[in-house]
């Protein structure tokens, strides 16, 4: 009976660094390869599951049946980007036989997690923490959390909020693990869009990324993390950093036809912008000077007569500045106001994007968030803007030059058009697609 038992254990064992090592396979791709191969990557690693599937077939034996060798095979056919029925096969028999096996129900969670069941996913990983605390269980759940779909607003925000929870307790488990300071990137990402894009927040998740490419080289392959990174490098208008991701991650997972997706989208969306500025809307110089003849101090409505209320909660008189004696940053105690010379809507719709002018000086950006889709501005509008947040663009990517001024608005709701402030109507939550699969 020893002897079985020894026999048993040593064949697990050799199965076991099978599974091992074709994981590594995956995860330590590029330590091996270079990033001209990726294009190779996905089929060179269901080669390479092949290959370990065979090999653990020739050594399975007596321990055929056994709940951790059905786990190991299952954890095997696993390995790929795509739902394994197999796997589901096996990964369901294992928690049959050996209900208290953790790495099992992770295993089984990821595949119905590729399968499209995330409720599936959700009740797998919630099961393995009740049979033992573990990092994995954690990491999966704060990921599945946010791919619920949730009866209600409330609900999902309740599901954010648990996601970083569960992604902080990953990392409290073990603070050298990559995987788990990029999960809890992608939460604070979540948190960011679905709390009114705090910078503390987006802070947070660009520490939490970069603690991830500290701690784990392998993480700096992940085109999900150059990805994620760059969509809050663009909220944030870090332009060039997005660029930088976007291309990164196309360039990680040729392919993931998206990454070069969106770097093209903003590739021409900054080309449009700055073309349009340079042209003041490509309007004619009489019909320009009509329209700032019509600029009247009427059109600072509240912001003209000491009746605005700051962020700290007073009522405070602006001093009426023109849009070139602008200052980087946060314009306190200043109102700027314009004519809106033209408009910019992109696929994402946010920001909603116009250009404004004041004088004979140069046209500025300005780039609302936050509003409603059917909310904007027409051509001719007067458009006041207090206490405006100046930026100065100069973006190089690829051999392409950018440069411009933007005025970033958090929500409609601080601006006044034509005289009139904006009502609650015309402000909404952004929002932000994220890749349904695996982090």
């Amino acid at each position: 009976m020893m002897a079985d038992e020894e026999e048993a254990k040593h064949l697990l064992q050799k199965l076991q660094e099978l599974v091992d090592q074709l994981y590594s396979f995956r995860d330590c791709y590029f330590e091996t390869h270079s990033v001209e191969d990726a294009v190779r990557r996905h089929q060179d690693i269901r080669e390479e599951m092949e290959k370990t599937v065979q090999q653990m077939e020739q050594i399975l034996g007596s321990v055929r049946g056994k709940a951790q060798a059905l786990m190991l095979t299952g954890k095997a056919l696993n390995v790929i980007h795509d739902y394994s029925p197999k796997a589901e096969e096996l990964l369901s028999k294992a928690v049959k036989l050996e209900p208290a096996l953790v790495e099992a129900w992770n295993q089984l969670g990821e595949v119905y997690w590729k399968k499209g069941d995330v409720a599936a996913a959700h009740t797998c990983f919630s099961g393995a923490l009740t049979h033992c605390k573990n990092k994995v269980s954690l990491q999966n759940l704060s990921m599945v959390l946010r791919q619920l779909r949730p009866g209600s607003l409330d609900e999902h925000s309740r599901h954010v909020m648990d996601s970083v929870r569960q992604a902080k307790l990953a990392v409290q488990m073990d603070v050298l693990d990559g995987r788990s300071w990029y999960i809890l990137g992608n939460a604070y990402l979540s948190l960011y869009f679905n709390t009114g894009q705090s910078p503390k927040i987006s802070q947070q998740a660009l520490s939490a990324y970069a603690q991830a490419e500290k701690v784990d080289k392998k993480a700096s392959s992940n085109p999900d993390l150059h990805l994620n990174r760059a969509t809050l490098h663009k909220y944030e208008e870090n332009y060039g950093e997005a660029l930088e991701g976007f291309s990164q991650a196309a360039a990680l997972d040729p392919g993931w036809p998206e990454p070069h997706q969106r770097e093209q989208q903003l590739l021409e969306f900054l080309s449009r912008l700055t073309s349009l500025l340079e042209s003041k809307g490509k309007i004619k110089t009489k019909k320009l000077q009509s329209m700032l003849g019509n600029l009247h101090p009427a059109h600072l409505g509240p912001c003209g007569n000491g009746r605005y209320q700051s962020a700290s909660g007073q009522k405070v008189a602006l001093e009426l500045q023109s849009l070139s004696a602008l200052k980087p940053g946060v314009n306190s105690g200043v109102v700027v106001l314009g004519k809106v010379v033209f408009s910019l809507t992109t696929e994402e719709k946010v920001p909603f994007t116009f250009g404004v002018v004041d004088s004979d000086g140069p046209c500025y950006a300005v780039m609302v968030y936050n509003m409603v889709q059917s909310w904007g501005v027409l051509i001719g509008d007067s458009v006041a803007i207090p206490e405006p947040s100046l930026r100065l663009h100069r973006i190089q990517h690829k051999g392409k030059d950018y440069s411009f001024s933007s005025i970033r608005v958090e929500t409609p709701l601080l601006l006044v058009v034509n005289g009139k402030p904006q009502g609650s109507s015309s402000q909404a939550a952004a929002t932000v697609a994220s890749r349904p699969k695996c982090e």
